[in-house]
């Protein structure tokens, strides 16, 4: 599981790197990888690949250990191909999407919408790879795994009515399309190998 032995690495380093660093260091860090409105306009697309790199609001080691579990157990179903592009693609389009809206209403001139907004952390990729594999499991995991997903998501918006909120619900419907896609299913082949004995869940 090298992909994720090095995510898991690259964010316990910026982690470290940035405990060391003074409260203004650390702010700017998080102000300059932010991938919100304003960076998008400005032309800084490498931040939707940087705010990737920092646990944000929850404990680190709690971030980590997620990653670790969840991307690890991607990578070993799913092989580092599918399992880095799931991920990569729920952070992404989540987060395109969430600015995207906020982008809208200030269109729209919406009172209180911000463009500089801190958007950094592991969790769009987390949720959808998640909500993915839950989507892909059998039994009971599969039918009670992501309504629970689901009804906690759902609390948390309700409860918070933040932007991140909302893109965690994004990010679990991503990962139930994603769960759909041919990519993450064994070719007909495939799937007739003694192989493909070792990777039922892929076949419900």
């Amino acid at each position: 599981m090298r992909a994720t032995a090095v995510y898991v690495t690259a964010l316990l380093l910026t982690a470290w790197w940035l405990k060391g660093q003074p409260a203004a260091e650390q702010a700017r860090f998080m102000r300059h990888n932010s991938s919100n409105v304003h960076h998008m306009e400005v032309g800084k697309w490498w931040t939707l690949f940087t705010s990737g790199l920092v646990v944000d609001g929850v404990p680190v080691l709690v971030g980590v250990a997620a990653v670790a579990a969840v991307l690890g157990t991607a990578e070993w179903r799913w092989g580092r191909a599918r399992a880095v592009g799931v991920f990569v693609y729920g952070h992404l389009t989540a987060t395109l999407l969430t600015e995207g809206a906020l982008w809208l209403m200030r269109l729209a001139h919406m009172p209180g919408i911000t463009t500089r907004a801190r958007d950094v952390g592991i969790s769009y990729g987390l949720v959808t790879t998640g909500a993915c594999l839950l989507a892909l499991a059998g039994g009971p995991l599969r039918r009670y795994g992501l309504p629970l997903l689901a009804v906690v998501l759902t609390a948390a918006w309700l409860y918070d009515q933040q932007l991140a909120d909302a893109g965690h619900l994004i990010s679990l419907a991503l990962g139930c399309l994603a769960a759909h896609s041919r990519w993450l299913r064994p070719a007909p082949e495939e799937a007739r190998s003694p192989e493909s004995v070792a990777l039922p869940a892929l076949n419900a």
